[in-house]
């Protein structure tokens, strides 16, 4: 069963290359998952509270196990350091129906 992944990311504007090679590492690992981009848009404004992030991208993968694969994953872990520098903030969920 299909499963939707919501990720709200704030990148950090200082630091490109990182960010670069956050993707460049990360695409091939969410290919391999199964996983696809079906939206991302950017936050314009915030009507109530403080701003969740920037941007909103929503990823859909074949499953749970997909998803806990690829986060779970010794090359995911490798990639924590980059991420860590390319984003200000960066939070994953899983949706529920």
């Amino acid at each position: 069963m299909t499963v939707t992944v919501i990720e709200l990311l704030t990148v950090c504007d200082e630091n490109p290359f990182e960010l670069a090679a956050y993707f460049q590492a990360t695409t091939p690992l969410m290919e391999k998952a199964g996983a696809r981009v079906v939206k991302r848009f950017g936050i314009n404004e915030v009507v109530v509270g403080p701003r969740p992030a920037r941007t909103v991208r929503i990823v859909e993968y074949p499953s749970r196990a997909a998803v806990e694969a690829l986060f779970g994953s010794a090359e995911y872990e490798r990639v924590i350091p980059i991420r860590d520098q390319a984003f200000l903030d960066y939070r994953v969920s899983i949706v529920g129906d």
